[in-house]
């Protein structure tokens, strides 16, 4: 794989440096038809299936990137999109071309449409909503088609303010009226609202969030919408190709490293404010404990700064720039103290912030006399800059040692919404499990397959494995799961298949194919550059990877796998990799059996299955009474509709989870942590999966234990 990747980078090089990608070489020096000129140059020679840009495409396009603008029809009138329907046709001729007509045009009219909508709103919410009326309202909103007129797109925005205001004061109507329980304190001091103030105050509620939301849009930039434009074309690729604008890109590298350089604080921007809406554990602002949840930071400046920044106003992707640095700068922040209102410089000196939820986690379950390990993997993570830092199969491994010391006598790998992450830690955590051979075998268009295999000959793990996998567990997941069902190394449990995203991407970065650069970061684009095949030969790609032992869950009737997404790539199928399957067990088979038997008899997982069914209705069901009678109705009959389904939180496995004695230290100086390993054990202690988890472990290890006095008789 190394080795095409190298050939498909030198080739872009030479390719894009032959063209003079520079900005001397262009008539019109516009960032926009550059990124256009680059994009489609990297599709063209990148991409595993270039798709010909031809009038389907076009229409493709466009399709896409006006749901993108307007996925809920609020903004744009019928005759905009009658009007940009002239070119639906001609968008790739323009791409070719470099010709913006096309995106000016959208781009100007929605920033127009969106102007109008906030007008629209501020006068639907000034006068009070009549909840004596009976009106309704249907939330499928990417099937209506467009408004005729500015009268008919008021009508949409009444309508959906009145049910957002709706659900609010319902909410505070039954607060107001609920019979306390009993033994309960009746608070004498509680004041009471009449109808008519709670309306208003739901009103007016509502109008500071539509503020928020429409601060934010205004926020949005040419080139914020330029991006949606161009990702609607390289989506017509595949699902999986991507374009990254500089700041997106800083987010995904986050995701998969689980780390930043920064302060440790969420943000959020309100009535023009920035708010500190989080301190991350173990971060620096959580070491000085004086940044606090709720403050409100004015003002910044960097070591070494005369004068602080003012960032009211500011984008706060622009003000999350200056706030973020590199690990031992100083930055000082002018707040506002949420506890008394007074001004305070805080100074924070810059680290690493590592996002523990990123991370793999471990705990321990005793059962019958014996103990079993439980490995949560949330992702396969990896610093994209750095390949020696913190990465998914390192922690994987640490995890196992530790619980190896604990002597359990059976693992289970959580990949359920798992979405995926770096190949190589996909390979080095199958390595862990497996004396050698293949893995994953690799597939450019025009190459021969590549086997990446394991060729360390030791293991890690030898006893029996468990891996949960769900609908939203994708891609590196599969790999893993898949791997480990093929070579029968561990029973999968989980639904009738996994997401399904059999390809491979590549980032690679637009600036490194430019002799000279004037426009600042052009962002980066991910490129489907190969398929993955398991190693009997069988494409994960739609399919997925089909549990040994199918549960029911959550997802199991709503359409959200690689199938359902649009321009999914094909399935197919080349020769199997030579490889051995695992000769530790004995009864296999029987074993996943067994685990069929126990689980059709469930009366939890049937719940859960009915469950599942009643989402899938209620996501069907889309039309809601907007009188005050008939939304109290409806709403008062899902509530009984659910009384039902709280058994299933309310499960009790009767198994009882345990942090490592290493977590045990570092709770000592991290309650945070300590709470979230609680909730966690707690979740675990109700989760039908896992117990089943580690029913079958428990028969993988009798079954192993009478492959071993069987052996003994006969030495």
């Amino acid at each position: 794989m190394k080795r095409n990747l190298k050939l498909i980078a030198l080739a872009l090089l030479f390719s894009v440096a032959s063209c003079s990608f520079t900005t001397k070489s262009f008539d019109d020096p516009d960032k926009d038809k550059l990124l256009l000129d680059l994009i489609t140059y990297v599709l063209d020679r990148g991409h595993y299936d270039a798709r010909n840009m031809d009038d389907t495409f076009s229409e493709g396009v466009f399709e896409d990137y006006i749901d993108a603008l307007d996925p809920y029809r609020r903004f744009f009138h019928k005759k905009d999109i009658e009007e940009f329907a002239k070119y639906k046709t001609d968008i790739d001729d323009m791409i070719k071309e470099k010709d913006l007509t096309f995106f000016d045009l959208t781009y100007t009219r929605l920033i127009q449409r969106v102007e109008e909508a906030e007008k629209i709103h501020k006068d639907v919410l000034a006068k009070p909503f009549d909840y004596s009326k009976k009106e309704i309202i249907d939330t499928e909103y990417e099937s209506l088609e467009f408004a005729k007129n500015k009268k008919e797109i008021k009508e949409r925005w009444r309508l959906q303010l009145k049910l957002n205001a709706l659900s609010s004061y319902y909410d505070k109507k039954e607060d107001q009226d609920r019979e306390p329980s009993e033994g309960e304190e009746i608070d004498a001091s509680k004041e009471i609202f009449s109808d008519s103030e709670l309306e208003e105050k739901s009103r007016t509620e509502l109008a500071d969030t539509m503020k928020d939301f429409f601060e934010s849009s205004n926020e949005l930039e040419r080139k914020d919408y330029f991006a949606i434009f161009l990702n609607a074309i390289v989506e017509e690729f595949d699902p999986h190709t991507n374009y990254f604008a500089p700041v997106a890109k800083d987010r995904f590298d986050q995701r998969m490293s689980g780390q930043f350089q920064g302060i440790g604080a969420r943000l959020q921007k309100r009535n023009g404010e920035v708010h500190v809406t989080d301190i991350i554990s173990g971060g620096p602002a959580w070491r000085q404990e004086e940044l606090q949840v709720g403050d409100i930071i004015l003002k910044v400046s960097q070591e070494g700064d005369e004068q602080a920044t003012s960032i009211q106003g500011m984008r706060l992707d622009d003000a999350i720039k200056l706030i973020k640095g590199p690990k031992d700068t100083k930055v000082t922040l002018n707040v506002k103290r949420k506890i008394d209102g007074s001004n305070q410089d805080i100074v924070i000196t810059r680290d690493i912030v590592l996002l523990e939820e990123t991370y793999a986690k471990s705990a321990f379950v005793d059962k019958d006399e014996h103990t079993y390990g439980v490995i949560n993997l949330p992702g396969f993570y990896f610093d994209t800059e750095n390949a020696k830092q913190r990465n998914a199969a390192t922690d994987v491994k640490k995890e196992i040692e530790r619980l190896k010391e604990k002597n359990v006598e059976g693992l289970v790998i959580d990949l359920r919404n798992n979405g995926g992450g770096s190949l190589a830690a996909v390979i080095d955590i199958a390595g862990l499990f497996i004396k050698e051979g293949p893995i994953v075998q690799v597939r450019s268009s025009d190459d021969k397959p590549e086997i990446l295999e394991d060729k360390d000959p030791d293991i890690l793990w030898d006893g029996p494995l468990v891996i949960l996998v769900n609908e939203n567990s994708a891609s590196a997941s599969e790999i893993l799961a898949a791997a480990m069902q093929d070579y029968k190394r561990a029973i999968i449990i989980g639904g009738k298949q996994t997401f399904g995203k059999g390809t491979v991407q590549r980032f690679f970065d637009l600036n490194r194919w430019l002799r000279k650069n004037d426009y600042g970061d052009m962002g980066s684009i991910k490129v489907t550059i190969q398929k993955f095949y398991r190693v009997n030969g069988g494409s994960t790609q739609l399919e997925g990877v089909k549990s040994d032992v199918v549960v029911p869950d959550r997802f199991s009737y709503i359409d959200i796998g690689e199938r359902d997404q649009e321009n999914p790539l094909p399935w197919d199928r080349i020769p199997a990799a030579n490889y051995d399957t695992w000769d530790g067990y004995i009864d296999f088979d029987k074993t996943i059996e067994s685990s069929v038997n126990r689980m059709s008899k469930s009366d939890q997982l049937k719940l859960i299955d009915d469950y599942a069914k009643w989402l899938r209705d209620r996501r069907n069901d889309t039309k809601w009474d907007l009188s005050y009678e008939g939304y109290k109705a409806k709403v008062k009959k899902n509530e009984v509709d659910t009384e039902r389904f709280d058994a299933i939180d309310k499960y009790d496995t009767q198994l009882s989870y345990r942090s490592l004695p290493y977590e045990e230290q570092l709770f000592k100086a991290d309650t945070v942590l300590k709470d979230k390993r609680e909730r966690w054990h707690k979740s675990l202690a109700k989760d039908a999966y896992v117990e089943e988890a580690i029913n079958v472990l428990e028969d993988l290890k009798i079954n192993n234990i009478r492959r071993s006095k069987i052996a003994g008789i006969k030495d």
